[in-house]
Formats: structure tokens, sequence, C-alpha cells
């Protein structure tokens, strides 16, 4: 389908236990997320969707992704201001101010 994103895990770093994900739109880099997998945990330390692409849903079709490919996503250190858009993305409060979600029937 046109105008679909593709996302593009690079490879690890040996200094790092981060990882970076690319993500594109008609191959046009429109943002990017970092975070640690461990087994079929993402926890997500950041995703960026670069400001004149803002406004398209690119970062809540992101999340859906992660949620298709991850058991359990963690998004962590959530700022006050983003706190609605993790709740809306199906999230609950983890209460040390991350925000996690589980697919139904797998819970870590």
């Amino acid at each position: 389908m046109p105008h679909e994103l593709s996302f593009k895990l690079l490879p690890s770093v040996q200094s790092s236990d981060y990882r970076w994900l690319n993500i594109d739109r008609n191959g046009q880099r429109v943002g990017k997320a970092r975070g640690r997998v461990d087994d079929n945990v993402l926890t997500i330390h950041s995703i960026t969707i670069f400001p004149e692409f803002e406004g398209n849903n690119y970062g809540s079709k992101t999340i859906e992704f992660f949620k298709e490919h991850f058991n359990t996503v963690i998004a962590d250190r959530v700022r006050p201001t983003a706190i609605g858009f993790w709740e809306k993305m199906g999230f609950s409060n983890n209460g040390d101010g991350s925000y996690i979600f589980h697919k139904k029937g797998h819970c870590s």
C-alpha cells in the first residue's frame, strides 16, 4: 500500500545496550526510536517523529507496530505532557514513571 511506514532495526553497537529503529515512509526518514529489547519485552527510551512529519499518526502507527511484535512494551520515563498519548495507545501507569502494555494473555 502506498504511504505505509517501514521500520528498520539498525545493527547493535557493541558499546551500547540500546537499539535504534529508523521510521521511514516511502523511502524517506520520518523519525526514529531508541529502545532496549530483552526477550519479548521492548522498553522504549525515546521515539521521535521529525517536526515536519508530525500530525500524520506516524507515532501511533509505530507504537502499534511495536505492540504487534512484542508481548510487553514499556514506555520509559513518560513526560507528563505525553501521558494522554500512552493511555490512548492502551498503556497503563506502571507506578514508576513508566507506562506499560501487555498483550492479552502475556504478563511479565
